[in-house]
């Protein structure tokens, strides 16, 4: 997602309307992420976090033993296209919202941005990708059957198997985890882009507040999404929560407190930190999409809606 230009100093906040092709805009910018390097990149990091003994060597090569090329895009079909198409919407509308009110209330255009991406994370983990990730990681985890020479059931069947097993919760298992990932996964993407940003203008010499190049633009959302990767542990927990890895010296019924103990128990602060350099790609290829593609997105959804985008995503 593209960072929000703040506004100038002295200015008054001001409140733009949020259309169509922005929230089509969004969806389009993720489903293409997702289905270039973004899955490939979810399917190894998930791999590394639920098997927190392999390398990222032994982990690649374990994806591409479950099916060459298309091990690396489990999950993709339906769960990441309807987590893709639905949560670039969903951040977009509520981080606006947010950011906008924050400002009125006197807020800075820094804790603003905080703010917007704060909320929106949360909104996007508990609309719709509390049950999207889930399904992701059933996917990506349960290759005991097919390892013994049994045909796995489907997604779907899987699907209403745990919703007829645990119902909703069952479903959205470890979307409390999920929820503080976005949640500090914007917040430090907009706060670090925007850091970032005041530091490129120092840098070339730019008045506060100017506008930046594109690739100006690329490079502060890259090292937004890049070091945006510290809440890892975060992103471990989530996975341990939502894995159906079969490990009988795990609790039965996870938290993210007892997922956190257990892992470390297990694996030590390493093992909260396994899969962070296939996460670090992943923040950067999301922001390049989200960002460098997003002129030519913007002039393709005009042609579709008659409207202008009022900003990239």
């Amino acid at each position: 997602m593209a960072i929000p230009q703040a506004a100038s100093p002295g200015t008054a906040p001001e409140k733009k309307p949020v259309k169509f092709s922005n929230l089509l805009l969004g969806a389009a910018l993720n489903m293409f992420e997702v289905t270039t390097l973004g899955q490939p990149l979810e399917v190894t990091k998930t791999q590394m976090a639920a098997n927190r003994g392999d390398n990222i060597l032994r982990s690649v090569q374990k994806v591409w033993g479950r099916g060459g090329v298309f091990g690396f895009y489990q999950g993709l079909i339906p769960w990441a296209w309807i987590e893709a198409s639905t949560k670039g919407a969903v951040l977009i509308f509520v981080s606006a919202e947010a950011e906008h009110y924050a400002r009125v209330g006197g807020a800075s255009p820094f804790t603003a941005g905080i703010t917007g991406g704060v909320i929106g994370g949360v909104a996007q983990a508990y609309a719709t990708m509390g049950f999207c990730t889930c399904m992701k990681t059933v996917e990506i985890t349960r290759h005991k059957q097919a390892a013994s020479g049994v045909k796995p059931p489907s997604t779907f069947v899987v699907f209403g198997e745990i919703y007829k097993k645990e119902g909703i919760k069952g479903i959205n298992k470890g979307v409390n985890a999920v929820a503080i990932r976005q949640m500090t996964n914007w917040g430090s993407r907009f706060g670090l882009s925007r850091l970032a940003e005041d530091g490129i203008r120092k840098i070339t010499g730019k008045e506060e507040g100017a506008a930046l190049g594109a690739w100006e633009k690329i490079l502060a959302s890259t090292v937004g999404g890049g070091l945006s990767a510290w809440n890892q542990p975060i992103e471990v927990i989530r996975v341990e929560m939502q894995s159906k890895k079969e490990d009988p010296n795990r609790p039965k019924k996870l938290t993210v407190s007892s997922a956190a103990k257990y892992i470390y128990q297990q694996n030590g602060i390493k093992g909260l930190y396994r899969g962070v350099t296939p996460r670090i790609g992943l923040g950067i290829w999301q922001t390049v999409c989200m960002v460098g593609l997003g002129d030519m997105a913007k002039e393709a959804v005009a042609k579709l809606t008659g409207e202008v985008p009022t900003g990239k995503h």
